[in-house]
């Protein structure tokens, strides 16, 4: 990769003008203020269980939905009607 996709990628990491050259390599590490006072500002801890699969995606948390279950019964109902329609005509010409 170029370097300059590498740091384009990684510029959002390390916010500019917090942490300069200047106040990172100070020697009594009080020009860290304003670094130390972004990141404690961020959320602390583990990011929230995102409910996963299909059940967790459709029927638990706030997006919580009948209608994929509505879909399946609807979509095999079709499915069915179609292969017995088909299957019928076949032997029997009208």
């Amino acid at each position: 990769m170029h370097a300059t996709l590498i740091r384009r990628q990684l510029g959002g990491l390390i916010p500019p003008k917090i942490a300069t050259p200047k106040l990172v390599s100070g020697g009594s590490g009080a020009g860290l203020a304003p670094l130390v006072d972004f990141y404690s500002k961020l959320p602390k801890g583990s990011a929230p269980a995102r409910p996963t699969g299909i059940k967790g995606r459709y029927f638990s948390g706030s997006n919580a939905s009948g209608k994929p279950l509505v879909a399946l019964i609807v979509g095999l109902f079709a499915i069915g009607y179609t292969l017995d329609y088909n299957q019928h005509h076949k032997n029997h010409a009208h």
